[in-house]
């Protein structure tokens, strides 16, 4: 698809949808001018990109994810090496959700270059009758416009967490993997009975990496009690899915491990190149699935 075509296909489908959208600025209506821009009812104005998304940040972030680290991430997507997660995040959505007129809207917040809504998108729509809108939001626009370079009919947007660009409680499901949260935006955007999937790294998560880069310092464990109990201060936590699994790396996908991971940015540059060097790796990925509800009080 021609960056052009892409545009308007992009345009078209946020016009569909641009009930869903608020201006992060000043939170009044939206609407698409033309196929080309957003604008709000104040004049706040937010072109499409050629590619098909919509910048929604008033400045760029300072932020060390760039886009050699979304090209690895999207090349061990590409791989499957994160299908077991993708599987078990699929699994949980068709068990817990009953949307009325099987509609699912998904936002991934957080959703970098977008591997992982495609797939869970591409799952869904292959095991179950349900039609989807996904969005994907993130603060770097690499990760962005990385992910709208593929042909797809999410919708992607550059924009703060802290200020996200869309109504109160248009969506089923809310998307966090890996990625930092808020809380206070996610209760406003979450409908009564739609659910947060937050994925966190378990103890072992890349723990040979760990242990590689970090050997006989604190760094070498890791514990998400932190973080799991900050999500049981703001949701109820329905469940807990542990999804642990090992796969040996060859070489070529090691360098995409290291240039992924922010686990890379302390270590030192010989380490990094010992780490570079190995022919194949064991390498264990571990996560915890958790599956939230809004509270009472929240409701």
């Amino acid at each position: 698809m021609s960056k052009n075509n892409r545009k308007i296909t992009s345009a078209r489908l946020l016009s569909e949808y641009e009930d869903l959208f608020r201006c992060p600025i000043c939170s009044n209506p939206v609407e698409v001018v033309n196929l080309r821009s957003l604008i709000c009812s104040n004049g706040h104005c937010y072109d499409i990109s050629r590619q098909g998304y919509v910048n929604l940040l008033s400045h760029p972030p300072k932020t060390k994810y760039d886009e050699k680290l979304f090209e690895s991430r999207r090349m061990l997507n590409q791989s499957g090496f994160f299908d077991p997660l993708i599987a078990q995040i699929c699994e949980n959505m068709l068990d817990e959700l009953n949307p009325a007129g099987k509609f699912i809207k998904i936002l991934d917040a957080g959703c970098g270059e977008g591997s992982h809504l495609s797939n869970i998108q591409q799952r869904i729509i292959q095991q179950s009758q349900y039609k989807l809108l996904g969005i994907g939001v993130d603060i770097s626009k690499e990760g962005i416009h990385m992910a709208s370079r593929s042909p797809s009919t999410t919708l992607w947007c550059v924009a703060d967490l802290a200020k996200c660009p869309f109504t109160d409680k248009p969506f089923n499901v809310i998307l966090n993997i890996l990625s930092p949260s808020n809380y206070s935006e996610f209760h406003r955007m979450l409908e009564d009975d739609g659910m947060v999937i937050k994925v966190i790294p378990g103890s072992k998560y890349l723990q040979e990496l760990r242990r590689m880069f970090y050997n006989q310092t604190d760094r070498t464990m890791y514990t998400n009690e932190n973080t799991l109990e900050l999500f049981k201060r703001n949701f109820a936590l329905v469940d807990i899915k542990p999804v642990q699994y090992g796969v040996t790396m060859e070489n070529k996908y090691i360098e995409q491990l290291v240039h992924m991971t922010p686990l890379s940015w302390g270590a030192s540059e010989e380490l990094i190149q010992q780490v570079l060097g190995q022919d194949r790796l064991e390498i264990t990925f571990d996560f915890s699935v958790l599956l939230g509800k809004k509270m009472k009080a929240h409701t």
